[in-house]
């Protein structure tokens, strides 16, 4: 008898496995210890903001670099998470220039901030945030130029990273019409 409840308990915590980390730690040990359980729900966070674009943002923002974000977003109906270092005012100084457009295309916006090594922190936020899709990055900037030059391991991040930068003409090396090419270091 002892087996047969033990075994039972064991399916139990199966059957709400797929809730993965959804569920909280107390509805996990009421689960395992054999307590009835209403049906797991999705974090209301996750739900409520459904899947996003990442930007990791530095102490600039390029016209180019927010211009696919948004094309990018409204494109595929995601919305913004901006990944900084900066605080959140100093980001979002930044992205006002955009805000109204980011408001009619009904992108909604949030901002984490993150702090200690820009690499260890990102990869920390990005695991925290499964809603991300992929990260954006301007080109030119710390991560970009870090990705592009080998100093920075693709695989440190659990999101495909792209990066963003303004397309040159060949003689001046100036931005061209604002057009952006987009690159993509994937990860995994």
């Amino acid at each position: 008898m002892k087996l047969a409840k033990e075994m039972k308990t064991i399916l139990d915590a199966l059957a709400f496995a797929y809730a993965g980390e959804n569920l909280s730690v107390r509805e996990k040990a009421r689960v395992v210890a054999g307590a009835k359980v209403q049906s797991p729900q999705i974090a209301p966070a996750v739900d409520a903001i459904g899947p996003q674009v990442g930007l990791y943002m530095g102490s600039e923002l390029p016209a180019d670099v927010m211009n696919y974000v948004i094309q990018t977003c409204a494109r595929l109906h995601h919305g913004l998470t901006v990944l900084t270092l900066q605080s959140e005012e100093e980001a979002r100084s930044l992205i006002a220039p955009y805000q109204t457009t980011l408001d009619e295309c009904k992108i909604p916006l949030r901002v984490n901030t993150m702090s200690g090594d820009p690499v260890a922190a990102l990869s920390r936020a990005l695991r925290r945030l499964p809603e991300v899709a992929f990260l954006v990055c301007n080109e030119s900037g710390y991560l970009g130029y870090g990705l592009l030059n080998g100093t920075q391991h693709k695989d440190a991040f659990p999101v495909p990273v792209v990066m963003v930068a303004a397309k040159r003409d060949s003689v001046g090396g100036s931005a061209v019409d604002n057009n952006v090419d987009a690159r993509s270091a994937h990860a995994k």
